[in-house]
């Protein structure tokens, strides 16, 4: 044997036993542990990201805020109980002025039986990262320390600034403002607009807007308020429609890129293409004279109009699916809608959480018009998100896949964006660990995933992009403070 084939040979044992110990150290300690996700991780996290879904409000109506001893502020009960665990486990609850001891106390007992939760675990890089503080060990004294500095920090909205463009290192941020659908008002500069277009097929008469409890959602979003303001009348379906065509240019003229429906909230999927017939018979007539069967009717019509304005407009539609009412949120439900809107650029919302794979063949056969938004989804299962990254790799173009921290404070926020940098790298290493693709592919796909795809299907953001310039946001100083 020469001396340069030896050469070659021994070159690629070395490469095989370095390999061989990293995939060992995968095996024996988890991906996490290896140089390989160490290197992917470093570099996914200097990428200034474009997060494409939130619920940012205005910075002196942020939900976590709290009547305390101390003031109006935030604390560390406003965190938890507006973060996503206290949708699923009780967080023990806060009255107005009381000591924090005297909540923290009974509240410590409520994170014993979701320790392994991702909808507690999201959460913990926040306190980590930006306090200093491993909350799986908190003690009493740290715990009133921890929501002291919290406090202190939400005195100024400087923090939501640091936290967000700085230390989660966010770009732009697409932001729902649900509590005010038809506002399209702006709160921070690196806000983009979205339009939340849920309550538009309730439009078959104004009562639906009307007389309703305070916590109805459509409460502030009539179409019929609207149409007077403008000057509309709301005489027929065909009036409703050249109003929502209205609300369509209104948006779009005050900036708004994409669409929003959560419908999978409240009704199935399932929408059929209804004649206008059909849905007129329920236009001007309240609820309580109409069947289900014809309010489905109005809401399936008008809910194919939306998708129409949508291609009319160029403004993608992102569409709640997965984990809502559960009986009709299966992403599959959309197919006939998506194949009789060729011309519509749809986002399928939270990976369709837990039909992952579902939403991968739908991806399969729609990619020229889809793209999957993995918002919210290692929240909901870190594990099962994942999955979901390697598998829909496997399965469809990576240019298709975006995602979102879906948040509505600091802290929430970096910890939904460090859980999904973190969630993605791992899918990625573990991918390269295997052979399956190289790092300078991995290190392609996750700038696609937190950046580029993005910007490939909403270029007019390019226009808005501002940390190349090496600037920092900071509030003007009549909006700082509370």
């Amino acid at each position: 044997m020469s001396q340069s084939v030896r050469g070659i040979l021994v070159a690629w044992l070395l490469m095989a036993v370095g390999f061989l110990g990293e995939m060992s150290a995968a095996w024996a300690q988890g991906t996490r542990s290896t140089e390989v996700y160490r290197r992917l991780k470093a570099e996914v996290n200097q990428i200034p990201l474009i997060d494409t879904h939130d619920h940012l409000w205005p910075f002196d109506q942020l939900p976590a805020l709290r009547q305390t001893r101390e003031g109006r502020g935030v604390n560390l009960a406003g965190l938890w109980q507006n973060s996503y665990l206290s949708g699923y486990n009780p967080i023990t609850p806060w009255n107005d002025n009381m000591e924090f001891l005297e909540w923290w106390r009974k509240a410590k007992h409520d994170f014993d039986n979701v320790r392994a939760l991702s909808f507690y675990q999201y959460q913990l890089p926040a306190y980590r990262d930006l306090y200093g503080v491993d909350f799986e060990t908190l003690t009493d004294e740290q715990a009133v320390e921890l929501n002291r500095r919290i406090f202190d920090n939400y005195r100024d909205q400087k923090w939501l600034y640091h936290v967000v463009t700085e230390r989660a290192n966010i770009e732009l941020m697409f932001n729902d403002t649900y509590w005010s659908r038809l506002e399209f008002v702006q709160s921070y500069p690196w806000e983009v607009q979205v339009f939340n277009v849920t309550s538009l097929v309730a439009g078959f008469h104004q009562s639906e807007y009307e007389n309703r409890p305070a916590n109805n959602p459509f409460k502030v979003d009539s179409p019929y308020d609207f149409a007077r303001k403008h000057g509309l009348t709301m005489d027929s379906l065909d009036d409703y429609l050249k109003v929502i065509d209205r609300i369509f240019l209104e948006a779009r003229d005050k900036g708004a890129v994409c669409l929003k429906s959560t419908l999978a909230y409240q009704r199935t999927l399932q929408f059929d293409n209804v004649s206008r017939e059909r849905a007129e018979v329920a236009f001007g007539k309240p609820r309580s004279v109409l069947t289900p069967a014809q309010i489905k009717d109005f809401e399936d019509f008008i809910f194919w109009r939306l998708c129409e304005f949508s291609a009319k407009y160029e403004l993608p539609f992102q569409i709640h699916t997965g984990q809502a009412r559960i009986q009709g949120s299966n992403p599959m439900l959309l197919v006939d809608l998506l194949e009789g809107n060729p011309k519509t650029k749809f986002i399928l919302f939270h990976g369709g959480f837990p039909w992952v794979g579902e939403t991968a063949v739908i991806m399969q056969r729609h990619w020229w018009h889809c793209w999957v938004d993995s918002v919210w989804l290692p929240v909901l299962g870190y594990s099962t998100a994942k999955r979901a990254f390697i598998e829909w790799l496997d399965a469809f173009p990576s240019n298709r896949l975006m995602w979102g921290a879906d948040c509505n404070h600091a802290e929430g926020i970096y910890g939904a964006t460090e859980f999904h940098r973190q969630c993605v790298t791992e899918a990625l290493a573990e991918k390269v660990l295997n052979g399956d693709i190289s790092e300078e592919t991995a290190r392609h796909i996750a700038r696609q995933i937190f950046r580029d795809n993005a910007l490939e299907l909403f270029p007019q953001l390019k226009e808005r992009l501002w940390k190349h310039r090496g600037i920092k946001l900071e509030p003007k100083p009549a909006t700082g403070g509370k």
